[in-house]
């Protein structure tokens, strides 16, 4: 199909049934969402005025955590779900090996997949991802080809709902649709965005976002053979329940933060190996309770290291619950259960700011307005790895607009993000 016949498509309603089910079907949001995909494929054109006759449309989803707050590094379960902030992408088919991507409001890059090596110099860019993601494919033994890519993203940088995991499985789905036939799947992929992550662009990362974004919908995952994680998925509208979902950015910076998150699992870790294990899903917390004494004797153990492991076994359970709750659609206890994971992570697991950098407390404050505003109602959150970004809530609908005013009042206008959750993970849209 050709860039013509697309706007076409576009313009006479043919692609607002999957744009419905990706983003939702009230009038406003069904016209923005075409007003975007139109703009993609003009500039798509723009960018790349040779290579329009056979033209393909694609997405792929962030992410929100849900429940299991720093549970996944010890091979515990997690709640998740994709988001309706997205990344779009239009594609075109090249008859080399480079990949060339125009990001909206980023210079071109222009990557050769026929070259495989790492390269030092591509470590934390977005041409490692690139390269990475199509390596893997290629050592797969599937045979791709060069693409010409425009993209945009809703999905903001930083706001803790993974624009680089969202990314990952973009480039995936495309390479799996237009040169596997779509036999790598929605969990083969997640695994290659991982490698691409871990090994191209030199970053530790476990396999919650990419598996989250491939797979759509809410995700329960548990990593007790992170090799070969178990998934479970719940297509559970919250509107259903009254509720919609709230990300909001306290405008913190994680510049100084790195070792804060990194202490976490060593903690954890050195609780673990105390008790003769690697990981604390391994030690069960019947042991670990049990060996509290032994434990406070131990000068490799701190408190905190204790205070976080117990956080790891109750938050690891109530991801469970959480996923329980919702198979059942009882959003009492779901909200009790996110409220109670909240609380944990503030007591226990100690993620809502620096210790270092005791001034600066944007997620506290953050909590504090949003529990002002509930009033008992709905719940929130810490969200993602914390110390410093995002806080989620889930509110009633009836108290968005007072919710929105409170934060953004406070946080800035933009702040807030208000979120759907996407039943599709990585798909291709035509």
């Amino acid at each position: 199909m050709n860039t013509t016949e697309i706007l076409n498509m576009i313009d006479t309603g043919k692609l607002d049934q999957v744009l419905s089910r990706l983003y939702g079907n009230e009038g406003s949001v069904l016209s923005k969402q075409r007003i975007r995909c139109r703009n993609a494929v003009e500039t798509y054109a723009s960018f790349f005025p040779t290579n329009k006759d056979e033209v393909f449309l694609f997405s792929a989803p962030g992410r929100t955590e849900v429940g299991g707050n720093h549970t996944d590094h010890q091979h515990g379960r997690v709640l998740a779900a994709a988001v309706d902030m997205d990344i779009l992408a239009v594609v075109g088919k090249r008859n080399d090996m480079m990949v060339n991507l125009q990001s909206d409001g980023y210079p071109m890059i222009s990557v050769d997949i026929s070259d495989l090596e790492i390269k030092e110099k591509e470590k934390a860019k977005t041409s490692a991802l690139i390269r990475g993601v199509a390596a893997r494919f290629l050592q797969l033994g599937e045979k791709i080809s060069g693409l010409d890519i425009y993209s945009v993203s809703s999905v903001p940088r930083g706001s803790g709902l993974s624009s680089s995991a969202a990314f990952e499985v973009l480039m995936g789905t495309i390479f799996d649709q237009l040169f596997c036939g779509g036999r790598t799947g929605p969990e083969e992929i997640a695994r290659i965005g991982q490698y691409a992550e871990n090994v191209y662009f030199d970053k530790a990362c476990g396999l919650m976002d990419q598996m989250v974004s491939s797979v759509g919908g809410f995700v329960k995952i548990d990593f007790l053979d992170p090799q070969n994680p178990s998934i479970s998925r719940y297509d559970v509208n919250l509107e259903d329940g009254g509720l919609c979902l709230i990300v909001t950015d306290t405008k913190g910076s994680h510049a100084k933060l790195s070792d804060e998150y990194t202490r976490i699992p060593l903690e954890m870790h050195c609780v673990a190996e105390a008790l003769g294990h690697t990981v604390l899903r391994d030690v069960g917390e019947e042991v670990f309770y049990k060996a509290l004494p032994k434990l406070r004797e131990d000068p490799s153990v701190s408190d905190r290291a204790i205070l976080r492991s117990a956080h790891f076994f109750a938050d690891d359970k109530r991801a469970e619950e959480e996923a329980e709750a919702l198979s059942k659609k009882d959003f009492s206890r779901f909200l009790e259960l996110i409220n109670e994971s909240g609380d944990s992570s503030a007591v226990f697991l100690q993620n809502l700011f620096c210790c270092d950098i005791p001034e600066e407390q944007g997620i506290p404050l953050g909590l504090l307005l949003s529990r002002k505003v509930l009033s008992g109602k709905g719940a929130c959150r810490v969200h993602g790895g914390g110390f410093a970004g995002t806080i989620q809530a889930f509110v009633p609908k009836e108290k968005v607009d007072e919710y929105i005013g409170t934060l953004e009042g406070v946080f800035g206008k933009g702040a807030c993000h208000l979120l759907r959750i996407r039943p599709e993970g990585g798909i291709r849209l035509l």
